[in-house]
């Protein structure tokens, strides 16, 4: 991707260096399921709140980055800065306004509205505070747990949390939410909390859409990308994780289909077209 030398967003928080107690209360297993669900950039909102966080405090240090990690905060401002004109105007022309979010850069652990976390959760965007947190050895984890290297495959991660925010602004995550207390657990993965991560996906790929159309894109970044989405698919972690894959248990959706979504994204570069809540489930 070409972002050497372009505009960074002025909507970053670097708090690394910055400390503040982890989760408790959840105990082995609900660090289990967070790591699960938040890795791949859910909405921590159900999970966070439901664990006892205790009273965190944060406490500025002396914090020096390395020469790459500092190449890559620069790097997730400038796409930041990029979402942040793309949706501007994707908005602008469906007559809505778009509210940029933050990104709040961490190490080690982070305070959100939606609760204290560790660097294991990964990724993940907060509707309470309209906030996107990453932890940018993530960028590490890509390349060696998930083997999905590449610039554009972080990119891809920040584009799908900024999908979160764009389905918070549209109403999305406040429509579903309900739901959440109304079926169980596997009902509500199955009929929407999937689908909310797949769509998610389709308007990370909308974002690709404009960025190709800008000349920004390089050779090998939408595979890149698409490494990534499929890396990061139900049916492949819980096949390294376990050996077997539950689907029954998927919370964002297989390998085929994040790619599947994203790429769809990418070739309609439209709202429109990434109504995963009004397909069948033959052809999610």
């Amino acid at each position: 991707m070409k972002w050497q030398g372009r505009r960074e967003s002025g909507n970053v928080e670097d708090r690394r260096g910055m400390g503040g107690k982890t989760l408790v209360g959840g105990g082995i297993g609900g660090v289990i399921v967070i790591v699960i669900v938040l890795l791949l950039g859910g909405n921590p909102a159900s999970l966070l709140g439901g664990m006892d966080s205790g009273t965190a405090t944060q406490t500025a240090g002396n914090y020096q980055g390395t020469e790459q990690e500092e190449q890559l905060a620069d790097f997730v401002s400038v796409v930041l800065a990029d979402t942040e004109d793309v949706w501007g105007d994707v908005f602008k022309q469906q007559g809505l306004t778009y509210t940029d979010p933050t990104l709040v850069i961490y190490s080690g652990s982070v305070q959100s509205a939606c609760g204290t976390a560790s660097s294991a959760v990964g990724p993940f965007y907060c509707p309470g505070d309209q906030k996107l947190y990453i932890d940018l050895s993530f960028y590490d984890e890509l390349k060696q747990q998930f083997q999905a290297p590449g610039d554009f495959a972080m990119a891809y991660v920040v584009a799908h949390e900024v999908g979160h925010h764009v389905q918070n602004l549209l109403g999305t995550m406040e429509k579903i939410e309900p739901y959440r207390q109304k079926l169980s657990e596997k009902e509500f993965n199955t009929h929407y909390q999937v689908r909310l991560e797949l769509q998610a996906d389709y308007y990370a790929g909308v974002w690709a859409h404009y960025e190709q159309g800008k000349n920004l894109l390089e050779q090998g970044d939408l595979d890149e990308a698409l490494t990534a989405a499929s890396a990061v698919g139900d049916d492949t972690i819980q096949q390294k994780a376990q050996g077997y894959v539950v689907p029954d248990s998927f919370t964002h959706g297989t390998s085929e289909q994040r790619k599947r979504w994203f790429n769809k994204g990418f070739e309609s570069g439209t709202i429109a077209g990434g109504d995963t809540f009004g397909v069948s489930d033959s052809n999610l």
